[in-house]
């Protein structure tokens, strides 16, 4: 009850804001073409970080939020992977779900794992930058190939390079949505998995 005063609070707080001028609507127009406004919702941008129009501020939540949605794509495989009984040699006895992380704490070898987690994390964020000493130019934010991995991007024409990214984006978009549905439920203790099927429990 106190959350919902708390928010009833905070939006009759926002009847009170000053308006905004017609600045607002130019600024922002200067991202409508930009990769990943799609129908229905266009350039959604509820919270107003780039009403100011600032294309450093934009590239820099753009590769935020592509970065979440990778992470999160490689969420919901894992999630549903592991959900489904599939096991690296030696983890057969790991839990799936949430209770995952503290079967992994309880034990040596789980602690191992874990921190070859973290080596892994701490490897993946440092070779996805844009490498400085490489004479080479990312080609769109979130694009770090830094000149060696192609996969056949380049000889791809612009219209399927520009489809591709917005499918990346979409999907990044729905995994997020589609990790945090799978472990909120989890949490609930309602499956959402078929055959009623609830991971960790």
């Amino acid at each position: 009850m106190k959350v919902i005063s708390l928010l009833a609070l905070v939006g009759s707080a926002a009847a009170f804001a000053p308006a905004q001028q017609g600045r607002t609507a130019t600024s922002v127009a200067a991202f409508e073409n930009e990769v990943g406004v799609t129908a229905p919702l266009g350039l959604w941008d509820p919270l107003k970080l780039i009403e100011d129009g600032n294309q450093e501020k934009f590239d820099a939540l753009r590769e935020r939020e592509l970065k979440h949605g990778r992470v999160a794509m490689l969420a919901v495989v894992g999630y549903l992977t592991t959900a489904a009984g599939i096991r690296f040699p030696g983890a057969e006895n790991i839990p799936d779900g949430m209770a995952a992380w503290q079967a992994l704490l309880d034990s040596r070898d789980g602690q191992n794992v874990l921190l070859q987690m973290l080596a892994f994390f701490a490897v993946a964020e440092i070779v996805n930058r844009d490498a400085p000493w490489l004479d080479n130019e990312a080609e769109f934010v979130g694009d770090y190939r830094n000149g060696a991995l192609d996969f056949g991007w380049d000889k791809l024409d612009e219209a399927t390079k520009l489809k591709k990214r917005t499918i990346e984006l979409n999907q990044g978009r729905a995994a997020m949505m589609g990790i945090w549905g799978l472990v909120t439920h989890e949490m609930m203790g309602n499956s959402i998995l078929p055959g009623g099927y609830l991971p960790g429990h």
